[in-house]
Order: C-alpha cells, then structure tokens, then sequence
C-alpha cells in the first residue's frame, strides 16, 4: 500500500476513560509511521453518544458503523479489548490484525450491584462490595457521564464476555501489563485462538498502555 492508501489503524479504549486519554498523540505520533490512526470514543464515554440499557451487540453494531467496511488493524484496551475480540468476528468489520491489551478472562459487570452503584451516583453511600465501589469511582471521576456509563454496564452484563464461545481468526497479539492483575488470564485466553502471541511489558492495568515497550509491541506486530 501506498501512504495514501495505507490501512487503518482503530483504536478503542477502556472503560470511564475516552480515546485521547488512553492513546494520546504525544505518544503515539508517529509510532506507527504514515499509517492513519482513528481513535474512537465507546458509547457513553469521552464525545460519543449514549445508547442507553442495550446489549453487548448493539454495542457492537454501533461500534461497526463506526468503523465502516474497509480492512483495519484494531487495537483495544481493556474495555475496548473486551469489544475488539467480538469486533474482529463481526460481518460488517475487516480485521486484519488484532491488539488486546489489558484484556480480562472474565465478565466483571454481572458482579456489579447496580441498585447501589446508581445510588452511590446520586449521592447516597459508597457501595459496600468493592467492584461496584471501583466502578463508581471511576464513573464518576470529571469529565464522565456517571448514569450514562452505568446503563452502559448494564446492558453489557446482559450478554457477557465468553471468549470460549467463539475466538477471531486473525492473528491476535495479547499484551498484559507485568503487574496487571486484571489481564493474568491471558495466556489462557491465547490458547483458545489459532494464532496468538503473549507479551507482558513493564506496568500495571493503568499505566502499561503508556509505556514505550506497549506501543513498540503494537508497532512490530502491525507491521508484519
């Protein structure tokens, strides 16, 4: 491919954050040459719309208009890792390539007490479990939509992440920060894809996607 034709590259990032904060371009300018870089926003979050109490695969749907039909490499971050390995299987999508980074083996969101998360929201106590205190904690930090996030994790919880009911065919490369503990699942998940690869770099869930050796991982691998 030309510079003028050369594919896409999709970024989605995690949950209660937004685009231009998990992938800012004072660090990945240039990173990936003359490659063009499309950085998304996932509903609810950063300048997306909201879609309110819907299922994961209207979440997808939305994320595949987005996206448009022309091949891409997609490279998702916890949330939008969690999205991005159903993404490569959707019909209206062309993955080339597959990044996910800090991706966890299970499906947080149906443990979330939702009653007291929207309460907590709307000013009432902290919730007593500690996901559900996390997830108001992060919904709520500036800049965020809190009820808007939070419907968006109830419809989420309705169909969960089941990485084992069905796997993308594309190559898919695993990275996981060292001291991650959300993403030490993922040796488990390479062994359910055809062609994976496992990479740890320095850091833990909030800073491994900020670190040189991430975005030189994602480099390398896209540039095959």
């Amino acid at each position: 491919m030309t510079a003028q034709t050369a594919r896409p590259v999709v970024f989605l990032h995690g949950l209660a954050s937004r685009g231009s904060q998990d992938w800012p371009e004072t660090e990945w300018t240039g990173v990936l040459g003359d490659r063009p870089r499309v950085v998304i926003d996932l509903p609810a979050h950063g300048e997306a719309e909201a879609l309110g109490v819907v299922p994961t695969s209207a979440v997808l749907d939305a994320l595949a208009e987005t996206i448009g039909p022309d091949e891409i490499d997609l490279v998702g971050y916890s949330l939008g890792a969690r999205l991005a390995w159903d993404l490569a299987r959707h019909p209206r999508v062309a993955v080339r390539r597959l990044v996910l980074g800090g991706l966890s083996a299970g499906e947080p969101f149906a443990l979330v007490d939702l009653p007291a998360a929207r309460a907590a929201v709307g000013g009432g106590a902290a919730p007593a479990d500690p996901l559900t205190a996390m997830i108001v904690h992060m919904a709520t930090l500036p800049g965020n939509r809190a009820g808007e996030l939070l419907d968006l994790i109830e419809g989420l919880a309705t169909e969960p992440f089941a990485p084992e009911g069905g796997v993308p065919a594309q190559p898919v490369l695993l990275l996981g920060g060292a001291d991650d503990a959300m993403a030490a699942g993922i040796d488990g998940l390479a062994a359910l894809l055809p062609d994976a690869r496992v990479q740890r770099v320095p850091g833990d869930h909030l800073t491994a996607p900020h670190t040189p050796e991430f975005r030189a991982a994602v480099r390398d691998f896209l540039a095959d």
